[in-house]
């Protein structure tokens, strides 16, 4: 039996990944810690978890836990999965890996040092819809894949038109940079997957609005290991009314145009005509990730998608696109 201890049981955890720890074969859920005492003892109630902390260390020492949840913002998640990992519990953080990638190396020397496990929450990997396109791309639907383009522009959240509102992602300190850091995360681990590894990265930002102190605009060029190309534009606080959520692959015969946050109907255009496609993603969106890593765990099923080093290949490409490194 896995039993898990949560440090940090914010918004992420309620529906995306906290209840599937518990829906998951020989898996539990036995503690959850928040610095708000009050916070972790409600979620512990609503959740029906036995135990809960205010201090994270005090949770870590707990004997009854041997897997730990790292669900705090970036800012703390180098210091608790070292920590967990120099006890012995493997640990599952939450994207991105760090605020940057120097800790994401940390890390990962720590993790490699002790033998210990250590996996990445980029449960896209994982999930139907981009499985199909990675089908897609794989048998040879469009060609010779050439280029890939991402177009993701969004109005300002409402936290955003207030000083004495902003959300942790776009205090550096808490989150590594802006939103860029922590959507377009999502979406080079994707690429990573589909493709391999990106070699060369640069990019331009800019703050266009001055609602905050981090860049709102990026502009990013990018290669693959293998020689594909990538582009890639992203505003976060557009005069605009709805988000545009585009990736657009590029072969020799043909396109496929999805979406990252959208989940719009996947369309293969080529020599065949249009296509389209639909997937459902499970109740719990993290589920089949959080599965794998609990069956590998266990001694059961292949290796997880998605673990600190394809984790921080994707902190190094953003640190490179916003000039960290």
């Amino acid at each position: 039996m896995i039993n898990w201890g949560f440090i940090g049981c914010g918004s992420v955890t309620e529906l995306k990944s906290g209840p599937a720890f518990s829906k998951v074969d020989n898996s539990n859920v036995v503690a959850v810690m928040r610095r708000n005492g009050e916070l972790a003892k409600d979620y512990a109630q609503r959740h029906n978890i036995d135990k809960h902390y205010d201090n994270a260390y005090s949770m870590l020492a707990d004997k009854d836990i041997n897997a730990i949840y790292v669900a705090t913002p970036p800012g703390s998640h180098a210091e608790y999965a070292i920590a967990a990992i120099k006890m012995g519990k493997p640990v599952y953080i939450e994207k991105p890996m760090a605020v940057s990638y120097s800790d994401c190396k940390l890390i990962a020397e720590i993790a490699a040092r002790e033998g210990v496990d250590c996996f990445v929450a980029y449960y896209r990997r994982t999930l139907p819809y981009f499985l199909r396109v990675k089908q897609l791309i794989d048998s040879g639907e469009v060609g010779e894949v050439l280029e890939v383009n991402i177009n993701f522009i969004n109005p300002p959240y409402k936290t955003d038109l207030r000083k004495d509102t902003l959300t942790w992602r776009v205090k550096p300190d808490e989150s590594g940079a802006g939103y860029f850091y922590d959507l377009a995360s999502h979406q080079f681990d994707f690429l990573d997957f589909f493709f391999g590894p990106i070699v060369n990265a640069k990019g331009e930002t800019k703050n266009v609005s001055g609602l905050y102190d981090v860049e709102d605009t990026v502009d990013a060029e990018w290669v693959f290991e293998n020689g594909i190309k990538g582009s890639g534009h992203w505003e976060f606080a557009a005069d605009v009314k709805e988000r545009t959520d585009e990736v657009t692959i590029i072969g020799s015969d043909g396109t496929i145009k999805f979406s990252t946050f959208l989940f719009t109907p996947i369309v293969l255009d080529n020599s065949k005509g249009e296509q389209q496609f639909t997937e459902e993603n499970p109740e719990n969106i993290q589920y089949n990730l959080i599965e794998s890593v609990v069956n590998h765990l266990n001694g059961k099923g292949e290796y997880p998608v998605s673990d600190f080093r394809s984790a921080m290949r994707t902190n190094k490409v953003m640190d490179k696109i916003l000039g960290i490194i």
